[in-house]
């Protein structure tokens, strides 16, 4: 698993992969595109949380090229 992105990486409109709540044991990604910042701080040691265009909320792992 590579470096998790912080928030200044992360921008509206781009598409990323996402571990929902539910799926944090699992490691299962979501992918879409952000809608939302939902977190405020910089980091996060898991990921910062998101909303994506489908309303699906989670953690960013990883930012698509």
């Amino acid at each position: 698993m590579g470096l998790i992105p912080s928030r200044d990486k992360i921008k509206i409109g781009i598409t990323v992969q996402i571990v929902q709540k539910q799926d944090q044991r699992s490691g299962n990604l979501t992918e879409g595109v952000v809608k939302r910042i939902l977190t405020s701080s910089n980091f996060h040691p898991h990921g910062i949380k998101v909303e994506l265009d489908n309303g699906k909320i989670g953690r960013v792992q990883n930012i698509k090229k």
